[in-house]
Parts: structure tokens; sequence; C-alpha cells
């Protein structure tokens, strides 16, 4: 079986072989259940479907706890529906963490907390960089990343400060999504 470290987390990925669509509801309910036992209702939780569980798309989740936006997506999976399941595996043990007292509530709004717009900021940033939309190569970004940093740092005789940290932001940006 496949391990897989996510968000410091190593668990195996459960490989879905039939009942996709049934499967990403049940990955969307251990979600919801998940994110019950911090005291969110679900009408605090956003967690969409695809209608074809089985294609290749992003999964996520967003939430609202003390008035922050939180959000957590994955998009390494072949298919949707194994997309779901790592963000129903790290939500639930980040919650368990949570409630394990391992983490206080401050770091877990900090580990999720992003911009309602996000997406479209992580579309920006690999513009930024020079990459395809669909990029998800934290290898790639990161060497795309130096060269770039490199030729734009202010120290450099064409070093460009405000540039340097555009590329600077985008990199942080993708960074957190890919790790």
């Amino acid at each position: 079986m496949v391990k897989l470290t996510v968000k410091g987390h190593e668990f195996s990925m459960f490989q879905v072989r039939d009942s996709y669509t049934r499967r990403a509801v049940q990955f969307k309910n251990n979600i919801l259940e998940s994110l019950r036992k911090i005291g969110l209702t679900e009408d605090d939780i956003e967690v969409p479907l695809e209608v074809f569980a089985l294609k290749k798309a992003p999964a996520s989740a967003s939430w609202y706890i003390d008035g922050h936006h939180l959000y957590y997506s994955y998009n390494l999976s072949l298919k949707f529906v194994e997309n779901l399941y790592v963000v129903s595996k790290v939500i639930e043990l980040e919650v368990e963490a949570l409630l394990q007292e391992k983490i206080t509530m401050e770091e877990f709004i900090a580990k999720f907390s992003e911009d309602h717009d996000i997406e479209s900021k992580r579309k920006q940033a690999r513009e930024v960089l020079g990459l395809d939309p669909h990029i998800m190569d934290l290898e790639l970004i990161n060497k795309t990343y130096r060269d770039l940093a490199k030729e734009h740092h202010p120290d450099m005789p064409l070093g460009n400060t405000e540039r340097f940290k555009e590329i600077n932001n985008a990199h942080k940006l993708l960074k957190r999504e890919l790790e």
C-alpha cells in the first residue's frame, strides 16, 4: 500500500476501485463528522462533489471558525475521489490533534486559514513563475523559483526588488499548497 506524507501526517493511501461516487459521499460525510467534533454544523462547512468522482479533479473543503475562512485542497492523485480521501484524512488527523491538545485552536486555524479567492491566487502565482496553471510538481516549482529569484535578486545587476518580492510570495503560496 502506498504511504503518503501530507501536512506532516503519514498515512496509507486508500485505493478506490469501485463505487466512486458512493465513496466520495462517504469521504464528504467523514469531513463533516470530523468538523462536527469541534462544534461546527453542516451550514459552516462546504465540500463540493464532482459529478464523476472517477475523473482527475482537485478536492477541497472550506469552513468557518471564529470568523476565519479555513480551506484545504488536494490535487496530486489521479482521481477526484482519492483527492477527497486525502482531504478527509488530513482534516480528521488535524481535528484529532486539536482534540488531544497536541495543537491549539490558533495553530489549527493557522494551518488552514486561506483567503476566499485562494484558487485564483494560486493560478496567478503559477503565472508569476511562468508555469502551466496545472503544475503540481513541487520540485519543478522550487527550481523555477530559484532561477527567477537569482535573476531578480536586488543584489544582482539586473535585480528588481518588486519582482523579487512577487516571486517570493508566489513561491510561498504554492509551497504551502503542496506541502
